[in-house]
């Protein structure tokens, strides 16, 4: 059984497109979706600095198109259902991704709902000073009762003892130099505390403009960021979408259900590389592919000839 992950915020580094473009498949799709979205993706993609890239605004957009981008050259522009992918998931921002491979969205539909997002939490950021730090190690009651102490909220869940804590620039300082018993306690380079009650303007930008699309059911499993369960529903996946902005991603509890569920593989579109690195600690024994470039797709095709017998 099959998955394709979608990553989210942070995997993309200056150039990353570049060699992509080659690719017709790929190239017409990011094409479709700069038109569609009135953002210049491919010089951003290919030319914009890592401050341009790290806006919120600029960077959930451009990590949506290139991931859908991937998942059409990947398969020639065929529905990845008819090339043996039995579901897909996607990490915070990487579930559009996941919400066009599954046939939810259209590319277009996708790509404007990203560029919506995308400005709104960027706004919403700006109201207040915050921050993000991922926290490696440690016991977990323990990393959580300090983080309530500072009230900082654990806005990822990524499984493998990694918990990415989020709240006020402040707080988010003293948990790095204070650090904690067992664990490595890295800052961040976002712009705001991401899933979390700093995005809840966000949230009612997102729900307005959400009541005017038509989602359609996913022709493929998708497992949703909120407590890693399946949705059968276009509308509810919708709905999701639009909620886990201030809410807390359980990627922990997707890649246990994608297990339980039987999947033997995992392929990851680009900017690929976190979620596959996640996987080895989170699934082991799953075999996976990081198609971090046009280089990576003859594996990938491979793993799926293997694990679709």
């Amino acid at each position: 059984m099959i998955v394709i992950a979608c990553p989210g915020q942070g995997a993309q580094t200056p150039g990353f497109l570049a060699p992509w473009l080659e690719l017709p498949a790929f190239a017409d799709s990011l094409t479709l979706m700069q038109e569609a979205s009135g953002i210049d993706l491919k010089s951003h993609g290919t030319i914009s600095d890592a401050d341009t890239i790290r806006d919120t605004a600029v960077a959930q957009p451009l990590i949506v198109a290139a991931g859908v981008a991937c998942v059409s050259a990947l398969f020639d522009g065929k529905s990845p259902k008819s090339q043996g992918i039995a579901g897909v998931a996607g990490h915070s921002v990487g579930e559009i991704t996941a919400a066009v491979t599954a046939g939810i969205f259209s590319s277009e539909d996708g790509i404007k709902f990203v560029r919506e997002r995308g400005n709104a939490m960027a706004k919403a950021a700006a109201l207040e000073t915050t921050s993000m730090a991922a926290v490696l190690g440690g016991d977990e009651a323990v990393v959580l009762a300090r983080l309530a102490e500072l009230d900082l909220t654990p806005a990822n869940y990524n499984g493998g003892g990694q918990i990415v804590a989020a709240g006020s620039a402040e707080a988010i300082s003293a948990l790095v130099a204070e650090g904690l018993a067992g664990a490595r306690v890295i800052p961040l380079q976002v712009a705001g505390a991401f899933h979390t009650r700093y995005m809840q303007p966000a949230v009612s930008t997102l729900a307005a403009y959400s009541s005017n699309l038509s989602p359609a059911n996913p022709e493929i499993s998708i497992w949703s960021n909120q407590a890693g369960q399946l949705v059968d529903s276009g509308q509810e996946y919708l709905e999701l979408l639009v909620s886990q902005v201030s809410n807390p991603v359980r990627w922990d509890l997707c890649m246990q259900a994608m297990v339980n569920a039987g999947v033997t593989a995992l392929i990851e579109v680009s900017p690929a590389g976190t979620l596959t690195g996640l996987a080895k600690r989170g699934m082991p024994g799953i075999e996976t592919v990081a198609v971090k470039t046009p280089e990576n797709i003859d594996a990938a095709l491979s793993l799926i000839n293997n694990h679709s017998a």
